[in-house]
C-alpha cells in the first residue's frame, strides 16, 4: 500500500511539475487576445497615416471593428479638425456614470518612411527573428491596437468598468498637433477625464535584452520649431558675391550646434536619476547620484551628457532638422532656409530660449517662430497612484522597480497636462534606449513584448476602470 502511495504521489507530482513548466512556456496572454491584438496591429501598419495620407482610413477602420464588437454607434466617433486629420474617440460606459472617467491615449499618424531607406518594406507588417517590422510598430500604432484590442477583448468578456473608460487615437501628434489641440479646443466633454494614462510614453526600459526598470513618464519636455532664413537678390553663378545666404545660414546653424544650454536638474530628473543609479553600475552610478545631489556636480553632468539620452535629461537642446536653399545650380542663391526644433526643460522659459536662438542666428539670418513653447507642468505622482502602479507592474514584471521619468520628446500628454488633466506614460513595451528606431530605419517591435503589453493594458484598464481616483 506504501508503495502505491508513493508511486500515486510521484506521479501526482510530475503532473503539477508538468502543469507548472506548462504554464511558464506559455506565451502572454490567451491565444484569442494575442490573435486579435496581432490582426488589428498588422491591418494599421499597412495602411500609410502619414500627414500626407491622413489618418482617417485607420480610424475608419477600428471604428469599424468597435462597433462590429458591440459598442454603440453613439460612442464609437471619427471626427477632426480636417478630413485628413481624423480621431477616434471610444467611450467604454462604466456602472457610474457620474464617475470621473479615464483617459486612455494613442496616435493613428505616423512619420513618412521611404522603401530605399529601409531594408525591407516599412508599410509591410513584417514578422522575422522575433520582430514585428514596420513604420509605426513602435510610435505608435503598437498602442493604438493594444487599445482598441484590449476595449475588445472586455466586451466580449462581458466585463463593464466602474466608470467610463476613454480611448482617444488621434490624428497629427507627429506633425502640429492639431487633432488633440481640435478635441480639447472644440469637444473637451467627449474627453474629459480625472487621469489620462498613455501608450506613447514610458515602458519598460531594458539593457542587454533584460528589463531593468518601468518608465512612468509623468513629464515631457516642452516642443518648439523655429525657421531660420537668409535670402539675397542672387545672380549669376559666375560672379560670386560675399552676400550669399548659404554661408550666412550655415555660419548661423554651427553657432547653435556648437552651443550647450545650462545644466538644469529639475525635482522630475533628480528623482530619476537617484532611482536608476541603482539600475547602473560603475562611474554612471557614480555620475547620477552626484548630479541628482544638492547643487550636482558639474563634472559628473559633463561625463553624463556624452550620452545622448542623460543629456536630453539634462538640459534644453536645439537642432537643425531640415535645411533647403538654392534653386539652380548655376545660378547664386536667392534663399536658404532651415528648421531648427527645441527640447525646452519643463522650468525653462521658452522666452529665453528663443532670445538665445536669435543671438546665435545673427543680423543676417531672420528668425521666425513656426510652433512655439506650450506650457507643459509636470503631472504629479502621488505614493497612492505609485503605488497601484507598482502593483500592476509587478503582476506582470516582478521585483521590476518603477521610476517617474520625463522624456525627451513630445507627445499630446503635452496638452491634456496643459488642459489640467493629469497624464502618465505607461506604455509597457520594452525598449533598450540604445537601440531606438522610431521615426528611423527599419522600426520593430519584440513580438512577446507587444503581446506582453497588451495584457499589461487589459489588466490596467481593469485596475483604473474600477478604482476611485
Amino acid at each position: 500500500m506504501g508503495n502505491v502511495m508513493f508511486f500515486a504521489l510521484n506521479v501526482m507530482t510530475a503532473a503539477i511539475l508538468l502543469l507548472c513548466a506548462e504554464a511558464l512556456a506559455q506565451p502572454a496572454g490567451p491565444a484569442s487576445d494575442r490573435a486579435l491584438a496581432r490582426e488589428i496591429f498588422k491591418e494599421l501598419v499597412e495602411i500609410q497615416s502619414t500627414a500626407t495620407e491622413g489618418t482617417a482610413r485607420a480610424a475608419q477602420a477600428l471604428g469599424a471593428r468597435l462597433t462590429a464588437a458591440g459598442f454603440p454607434k453613439d460612442d464609437v466617433r471619427i471626427l477632426g479638425p480636417d478630413a485628413k486629420t481624423q480621431n477616434l474617440v471610444v467611450r467604454f460606459r462604466g456602472r457610474d456614470a457620474g464617475a470621473s472617467a479615464v483617459l486612455l491615449m494613442a496616435h493613428l499618424d505616423v512619420v513618412p518612411a521611404r522603401r530605399e531607406d529601409w531594408s525591407v518594406d516599412p508599410w509591410t507588417f513584417l514578422e522575422r527573428d522575433g520582430w514585428f517590422y514596420g513604420r509605426g510598430t513602435n510610435d505608435n500604432k503598437a498602442g493604438a491596437a493594444m487599445l482598441v484590442a484590449s476595449f475588445i477583448s472586455l466586451k466580449r468578456q462581458g466585463w463593464q468598468p466602474g466608470r467610463d473608460l476613454i480611448a482617444l487615437l488621434t490624428g497629427d501628434e507627429e506633425t502640429s498637433q492639431n487633432g488633440i489641440k481640435w478635441m480639447l479646443a472644440e469637444h473637451r466633454q467627449m474627453i474629459d477625464a480625472g487621469i489620462a494614462l498613455n501608450t506613447d510614453a514610458g515602458g519598460v526600459r531594458t539593457k542587454g535584452g533584460a528589463p531593468v526598470f518601468f518608465e512612468v513618464q509623468a513629464s515631457e519636455k516642452i516642443y518648439a520649431d523655429y525657421q531660420l532664413e537668409a535670402t539675397d537678390a542672387g545672380g549669376h553663378s559666375s560672379l560670386v558675391r560675399p552676400e550669399n545666404p548659404i554661408y550666412a545660414l550655415a555660419a548661423a546653424l554651427n553657432r547653435i550646434g556648437e552651443h550647450q544650454f545650462p545644466l538644469h536638474v529639475g525635482d522630475a530628473t533628480r528623482i530619476f536619476l537617484e532611482r536608476s543609479s541603482h539600475t547602473e553600475t560603475g562611474q554612471t552610478a557614480i555620475d547620477m547620484r552626484a548630479v541628482a545631489a544638492v547643487p550636482p556636480d558639474r563634472a559628473a553632468a559633463a561625463r553624463l551628457s556624452r550620452s545622448p539620452s542623460y543629456n536630453a535629461q539634462l538640459r534644453t537642446t536645439c537642432v537643425a532638422t531640415r535645411v533647403e536653399a538654392g534653386h539652380a545650380n548655376n545660378a547664386l542663391p536667392q534663399l536658404a532656409r532651415a528648421v531648427v526644433n527645441c527640447r525646452i526643460l519643463p522650468g525653462v522659459s521658452g522666452a529665453d530660449v528663443e532670445r538665445v536662438l536669435r543671438e546665435l542666428a545673427g543680423d543676417k539670418v531672420k528668425v521666425t517662430v513656426l510652433e512655439p513653447p506650450v506650457s507643459s507642468p509636470p503631472s504629479p505622482v502621488a505614493p497612492a497612484l505609485l503605488s497601484r502602479l507598482e502593483q500592476l507592474v509587478g503582476r506582470h514584471w516582478p521585483k521590476l522597480p518603477v521610476i517617474p521619468t520625463m522624456i525627451a520628446a513630445a507627445s499630446d500628454g503635452m496638452y491634456t497636462r496643459s488642459a489640467g488633466i493629469p497624464t502618465y506614460g505607461v506604455s509597457a513595451l520594452e525598449e533598450d534606449p540604445e537601440d531606438v528606431r522610431s521615426h528611423g530605419k527599419d522600426e520593430r517591435v519584440a513580438i512577446e513584448a507587444f503581446y506582453k503589453a497588451t495584457q499589461f493594458w487589459l489588466d490596467l484598464m481593469r485596475t483604473f476602470g474600477d478604482a476611485a481616483q
